[in-house]
């Protein structure tokens, strides 16, 4: 029997509470003995409508983020119409919640016949490639289609990110110039992309990444008619607090008018972290004080596993009423399995007279966390909840207000 995996905010419907309640508060007050996920519909929506508005050109979800079928509708509801997908999977799940939703399948090396049913039965059109051999499998898997938009992928620096995505895919800018030309002569329309890494803290990330564009553009003499700034557009954690992200949509737009490409040439863009992290947070409960470390009942093989993987901070706020008034202590957590990698240092900031049988909300969870969810040594839970509060941050709630308090009431 097939069995769908369950991601963070992707529990089936009959788990999610028909009736939203109003925040985290009201959860912990139930003590429930698993850890339940809340999802916050009207934080994604926003995050949606903020790119589909201010971003200068086209937004595309990048479905590993969350690949929630719910999320996905979210997101096509409030503007966005476009997917980045990353495997036959992705491509599957998305054409069967949004039939028409345009996919653009953006792994640079891909299956042979992942391609030929992304094309063939998904109506897939564009696809990104980093070498000759990646060109030549999507030329024999669509039969030297004549309607391709195809994407090189040109690598650039993640100087300016937290997590790298400079060593995997990526061409060279030195080695650019056959592998853009030969996609020229196959494609319908060529486009250059790129990935500066994940949670960019610096529009500069972007501008610089374009120059390196501008580079194989000018040595390649191609007319490029599509410019994919790819994502790791940030959100805001502990510590990693960005600008906003208007000076980014500005930095890139910038760049993008002053490259020598054609006067119709698209820009796009593949948001994933920024559409979702908002959407989702986890209650967990403490089950043991050991100083300074808390164990509580979701971990690396939950929805922490960036985390414990890679020291991810997450805000964190104790679920007590009424609210303690001790001063904050800097906790590190470990996860419920049996595994001495199952955690989290942090440090997390919560009141010092934190104990066990206390709860906790751990909050941005929608982004990458909720793909990474298991069932290692039997934990995990499906419980998922819609809340009506706010996420415990946001980069959109304060825009949203500001263009609200604009609006002239006659």
């Amino acid at each position: 029997m097939h069995q769908d995996h369950r991601a963070l905010g992707l529990a089936p419907l009959s788990t999610v509470a028909c009736n939203s309640v109003s925040g985290a508060i009201d959860i912990a007050q139930g003590k429930p003995v698993e850890p339940v996920t809340l999802v916050r519909p009207h934080a994604a929506a926003r995050a949606a409508r903020f790119f589909v508005e201010k971003f200068p050109g086209r937004s595309m979800y990048a479905v590993k983020a969350n690949p929630s079928p719910e999320l996905i509708q979210i997101l096509w509801e409030n503007g966005i119409t476009h997917f980045d997908v990353a495997s036959i999977g992705e491509v599957r799940m998305v054409a069967r919640t949004v039939p028409e939703a345009t996919l653009c399948f953006m792994h640079p090396v891909k299956a042979e016949e992942a391609i030929a049913e992304a094309y063939f039965k998904h109506g897939v059109r564009t696809f990104s490639l980093d070498s000759l051999e990646e060109l030549d499998k999507i030329m024999r898997a669509t039969r030297n289609a004549a309607d391709l938009t195809l994407c090189v992928r040109l690598r650039v620096s993640s100087e300016h990110s937290k997590l790298s995505l400079a060593s995997k895919f990526g061409v060279a800018p030195q080695d650019a110039k056959p592998l853009l030309f030969a996609a020229r002569q196959a494609a319908d329309a060529l486009g250059i992309c790129f990935h500066v890494g994940s949670q960019a803290m610096t529009p500069e990330a972007y501008s610089d990444a374009m120059e390196r564009v501008r580079g194989a553009i000018v040595d390649a003499a191609v007319t490029v008619d599509v410019i994919d700034v790819g994502g790791g557009f940030p959100s805001s954690y502990p510590g990693m607090e960005p600008p906003p992200l208007e000076l980014y949509f500005e930095t890139i737009h910038r760049a993008f008018e002053s490259l020598p490409i054609s006067y119709s040439a698209e820009l796009w863009a593949e948001p994933g972290r920024a559409l979702c992290a908002e959407y989702s947070s986890v209650v967990v409960r403490v089950e043991k004080r050991r100083g300074s470390e808390l164990y509580i009942n979701d971990g690396a093989y939950g929805a922490l596993f960036d985390a414990a993987h890679i020291d991810w901070r997450f805000p964190v706020t104790l679920l007590r009423e009424p609210q303690s008034t001790v001063r904050d202590h800097p906790f590190s957590f470990y996860g419920p399995t049996c595994d001495d990698l199952d955690h989290m240092a942090g440090p997390f900031l919560l009141p010092a007279d934190v104990e066990a049988g206390d709860y906790i909300e751990i909050g941005m969870l929608g982004a990458y966390g909720s793909a990474m969810r298991t069932a290692f040594n039997g934990f995990g839970s499906d419980e998922t909840v819609i809340v009506e509060d706010e996420p415990m941050v946001s980069l959109y709630a304060e825009v949203e207000r500001e263009a609200a308090s604009n609006v002239v009431k006659l």
